[in-house]
């Protein structure tokens, strides 16, 4: 049985992996930008989902930095510790560069004989009938425009900037974000040695990005600052998962502010729920068509708005808080983060999202 994935990018790519790994073929259709790699992004990858990656679609173990303290800091309270993760010295979650993971599931793909790709392809010549099921992980081709533009849209007015800080040598397991008074920044270690910014600032400003970042550095000592990528940012759920045989998938079903890292995390879940529908399909000898696709919708939507729901709420909590100018709120939030069983239910969510 032969499935259809359109995109690859490392919704795609590790979609494939986890399809491939069940027994199904997979016809993979890139685009231009699927290509191009820009090596200052990085990902955070839950503990919950790092266990599920390793087993189900790729040991990624090389690649990753473990990540065991999450520290939350606001301007308001002239960056006083409000917050803080962590779990007897175990991993939280591990970061990684989304040009490595992405290389290295590419060339694990091409050494599968159940795997075939096919690239630059006119996406409106595409026989719709050859496979029982696409999936498209592509939020802007022909398909996604047709039939999958409805969705909820925000527009947050920001941009993030992104750019890998090169550093001496430091004990670098402790992830921090601090609200201020821009929009959230976060450091997020990637080895001793490096650390990835990601700095979503109100607004498009000619913004004085290392400025900034030695304003609230308090703790490295920079050798370099990478070169910087910019992206506006939105958030998005779609309304309607699929039509006829085509399922969305990935960004194009739902898309994150990036302060709480959990966009890709949100899409191994559904990876996850996918294949499990799909092994149930299996086990029953039925086929893989495009019943699965309102199954899917059913199992994950509330899910994910509410999930999503509840990372915009956290932004807007903060961005209120800045818009007020005082430091009410964060007191509030420093004193429920004291609490244990609300904290380790704030990081049993973040490892494993929703499971109603």
């Amino acid at each position: 049985m032969k499935l259809c994935i359109l995109g690859g990018g490392l919704t795609g790519l590790s979609l494939a992996k986890s399809l491939i790994k069940k027994g199904l073929s997979v016809d993979i259709f890139l685009s231009k930008k699927n290509l191009d790699f820009n090596k200052s992004r990085t990902i955070g990858i839950s503990n919950d989902n790092l266990l599920y990656f390793n087993k189900e679609i790729l040991d990624i173990n090389e690649l990753l930095w473990d990540i065991k303290k999450i520290e939350i800091y606001s301007d308001n309270l002239r960056n006083e510790k409000i917050l803080n993760f962590e779990n007897n010295n175990k991993t939280l979650f591990a970061i990684l560069r989304n040009y490595k993971l992405q290389s290295k599931l590419s060339k694990s793909l091409k050494k599968e004989t159940l795997c075939k790709f096919k690239n630059n392809f006119n996406y409106e010549l595409l026989n719709l009938k050859k496979y029982k099921l696409i999936i498209n992980c592509d939020n802007n081709n022909y398909f996604s425009k047709k039939f999958f533009s409805r969705s909820l849209k925000k527009k947050y007015d920001s941009f993030a900037y992104t750019t890998i800080l090169k550093h001496k040598k430091i004990k670098n397991n402790t992830a921090s974000q601090i609200f201020t008074k821009d929009g959230p920044l976060a450091f997020l270690p990637l080895s001793e040695l490096e650390t990835s910014i990601v700095y979503s600032i109100k607004g498009k400003k000619n913004i004085e990005l290392k400025e900034l970042i030695k304003k609230y550095n308090t703790k490295y000592s920079i050798t370099n600052f990478g070169t910087s990528n910019v992206f506006e940012l939105k958030s998005s759920n779609l309304r309607t998962y699929y039509h006829k045989n085509i399922l969305a998938f990935g960004d194009l079903l739902h898309r994150l502010h990036p302060l709480a890292g959990q966009g890709f995390n949100m899409t191994l879940r559904d990876i996850r729920d996918l294949g499990n529908l799909i092994e149930l399909k299996l086990k029953n000898g039925l086929e893989i068509d495009n019943s699965i696709c309102e199954e899917f919708q059913n199992m994950t939507k509330h899910k994910n708005y509410l999930f999503s729901s509840g990372i915009d709420f956290v932004y807007e909590f903060f961005n209120f808080e800045s818009k007020m100018n005082n430091n009410i709120l964060s007191k509030s939030v420093r004193f429920i983060g004291r609490n244990k069983f609300l904290n380790r239910s704030f990081k049993n969510i973040a490892n494993r999202g929703f499971e109603i």
